[in-house]
């Protein structure tokens, strides 16, 4: 018996990488209008996203529905900033964002208002 359940547990574990792509989402066309709706910023990117940031974007898509239209909005907003973002300015901006929510929840609004500071004397 023991023989039997070796080859179809190496067989699930060969497949498993196409039930993963699968889940994910494999190609645009396959994604619900939902989906593309609300991932539309990404749709140019799809195709060179892993399987892990797929199902990471098809998972914020699924309270998509939920929101308000100036939530919607705002949401494509940031997104199409996001997908605009070169491989080392989305780098940059989780490492800010890593730091920054290791900061204190009392220091936040210091941190909030000097980065809002700093951004008013560069536009400058």
């Amino acid at each position: 018996m023991t023989r039997i359940k070796i080859p179809a547990l190496l067989l699930a574990l060969l497949l498993l990488p196409l039930s993963c792509l699968a889940a994910g989402g494999g190609k645009w066309d396959e994604l619900n209008s939902a989906q593309r709706e609300a991932l539309a910023p990404l749709s140019s990117q799809w195709p060179t996203l892993s399987i892990a940031q797929r199902e990471s974007m098809l998972k914020v898509a699924e309270h998509y529905g939920d929101l308000s239209v100036e939530e919607k909005q705002r949401f494509q907003s940031r997104l199409d900033a996001w997908a605009k973002l070169t491989p080392e300015q989305r780098q940059a901006a989780r490492a800010k964002y890593k730091a920054f929510s290791q900061v204190p929840e009392d220091k936040k609004e210091q941190v909030r208002q000097m980065v809002k500071e700093e951004q008013a004397k560069r536009s400058q």
